[in-house]
């Protein structure tokens, strides 16, 4: 297994949010699925829902057809919202497949047009697409879609921090720009302010992590365990930094105390494996 594949694996097995509860993130076989559409043709929002509708059985279509002929009909701001909201309650349950879940969650979020179904929307797109498994082209979309939300979140609330750190993470990872700097600057105008905005020093890091910067994204990933020793996602890439370097012996601290926090007995394993193989 692959370093990123097991700690997209590690991670998405421990961390616990509504996202993670209401519908997975992408299995094996729609990752597949995304990357041959991503390689294939534009991704946008119609190839998207185009695509997932690829994969649904007669009965779910016919499903699928008769809420969407709802929103065809509908002529209240108010029951396409809800309509929207229908629709992605239908792909996460009924099918399981995130980008149309995003798709429409963001899509009632632009109708409603407030600061709390702005940012929720985009935090369901950012979990996802810094996630270092998705295809660069799905991760493209998901950030440009984000960026779209927060952008109006912001006119909303122009101090909403988590907002500013969300729309810097749109650049850092969403590939929606060649200067990776416009994203870093404004996650960090917002941590340099408040040093204890884990969640900023947290995405500094990834930042830090996925430019191979490693001993600057240790530096950050510290900082989040300093305040929130049992921050399990910090703790996993802090791991991988520390064995990217070679040092094995620190990972290998790591992982174990990682090891003796995890009840889920798949993540537990993957650890497991993880620390045998270090010790070869």
């Amino acid at each position: 297994m692959k370093k990123p594949q097991f700690i997209a694996i590690v991670v998405g097995l421990l961390l616990i949010s509504i996202l993670y509860l209401f519908v997975p993130r992408s299995n094996k076989k729609e990752t597949a699925a995304s990357a041959e559409v991503a390689v294939n043709q534009e991704l946008n929002s119609k190839t998207i829902i185009d695509g997932a509708k690829t994969s649904l059985t007669a009965d779910q279509k016919i499903s699928l057809l008769s809420i969407e002929n709802q929103l065809n009909t509908s002529k209240k701001q108010q029951d396409s919202i809800l309509i929207y909201q229908s629709l992605a309650t239908f792909w996460a349950k009924e099918v399981q497949r995130i980008e149309p879940y995003l798709y429409y969650t963001y899509s009632a979020a632009l109708l409603e047009n407030n600061e709390k179904s702005l940012t929720f929307a985009a935090q369901q797109l950012v979990d996802n697409f810094i996630n270092p498994d998705a295809p660069p082209a799905l991760q493209n979309w998901m950030a440009s879609i984000a960026k779209v939300l927060l952008e109006k979140a912001l006119v909303i609330n122009p101090i909403n921090d988590s907002a500013k750190i969300n729309l810097g993470a749109c650049y850092l990872f969403g590939n929606i720009s060649d200067n990776p700097m416009q994203g870093i600057l404004k996650v960090k105008e917002v941590v340099d302010k408040n040093p204890h905005n884990l969640y900023g020093q947290l995405i500094l890091a990834l930042g830090g992590k996925k430019s191979g910067q490693y001993e600057k994204a240790i530096e950050r990933f510290l900082i989040v365990l300093n305040d929130e020793p049992n921050h399990i996602e910090a703790m996993v890439n802090l791991a991988e930094c520390y064995e990217l370097t070679n040092q094995k012996e620190i990972a290998i601290n790591w992982y174990t105390k990682i090891k003796t926090l995890v009840a889920n007995p798949e993540a537990k394993e993957a650890v497991s494996k993880r620390i045998q193989q270090l010790k070869k």
